[in-house]
């Protein structure tokens, strides 16, 4: 990922991101837009929230968490290394914080907090700020180097886990997935909920309970199965080989492997084709 890129431009959910008993569990760090709704509890390494997120579940980070304000927490939050918690941020049950805690005005918890570490109460910068003040520093300084650093920590551990990504004003749960933006799933994830966004990349050896939605194009890869419905108004589905398809198929185009199964009808208004070769597109 460049310095310059948005690392919240489209829904990317990472290798292995499980569904787990209403819990949303990834290896790697979580990032959520400012205004966004997860009604899942969420598992991670780091978890950084924007503004005015509210959390349906408990936040368990293995690092750090960053909340900024106004963001409500319906469980517990449960910190292994240091959390920043913005002012108006309310908490449900309990904060624990084996490091540093760093904490706004007007912090609402309602079964109390223990940090390990040094309490500071003040009011943190919010995270998008900071990071774009801070990378925007060392860019005039002329430190190239280090903003990638700064970029990669925060944003993506490219020889470790890519971060789970949930754009600006998204709304998650068991029910749907819904963003207005791009949607990328890797592979070997179990998966809870419609999802709809404006198109969709599904890697392989998934399991999808639920149905996919897009305005534009939709990949379905090798060995993936998904429990419901896979429909575009405007574009083409490519569905691979081994991959399962529960529901039926609405789309203009559709490229569907000999190998493939789709249970329910199809309905393509523009070329159907039968293919033994599949070409996975490139991320």
């Amino acid at each position: 990922m460049s310095v310059g890129s948005d690392p919240l431009e489209r829904l990317e959910i990472p290798d292995g991101t499980t569904v787990e008993e209403h819990d949303l569990v990834t290896e790697g760090d979580v990032l959520v837009g400012g205004q966004s709704t997860v009604e899942f509890g969420v598992r991670g390494r780091n978890v950084v929230a924007g503004e005015r997120v509210r959390f349906g579940g408990d936040i368990e980070a293995s690092q750090d968490c960053r909340l900024d304000m106004w963001c409500d927490v319906a469980g517990n939050v449960l910190v292994g290394e240091d959390a920043y918690i913005g002012e108006r941020v309310h908490v449900g049950e309990q904060l624990v914080v084996s490091g540093d805690l760093d904490i706004g005005d007007e912090v609402e918890i309602e079964e109390g907090f223990e940090a390990s570490g040094w309490i500071v109460i003040r009011n943190p910068m919010p995270t998008i700020v900071f990071l774009f003040m801070y990378l925007t520093h060392l860019l005039r300084l002329g430190d190239e180097e280090r903003a990638k650093e700064v970029a990669d920590e925060y944003l993506e551990d490219p020889d470790e886990y890519a971060p789970l990504t949930i754009p600006r004003g998204s709304s998650v749960s068991d029910d749907a997935w819904r963003v207005s933006t791009p949607a990328v799933i890797g592979d070997d994830c179990r998966i809870h909920g419609n999802i709809r966004a404006t198109e969709l990349k599904v890697g392989e050896n998934n399991n999808v309970f639920g149905s996919l939605r897009a305005k534009g194009d939709v990949t379905v890869g090798e060995g993936t199965r998904i429990h419901g419905d896979v429909t575009t108004r405007k574009g083409r589905v490519r569905i691979a080989p081994g991959a399962e398809i529960l529901g039926d198929v609405s789309c203009d185009d559709l490229d569907l492997h000999d190998e493939a199964a789709i249970d329910g009808s199809i309905r393509a208004s523009g070329e159907m084709s039968i293919k033994r070769e599949f070409v996975r597109e490139a991320e």
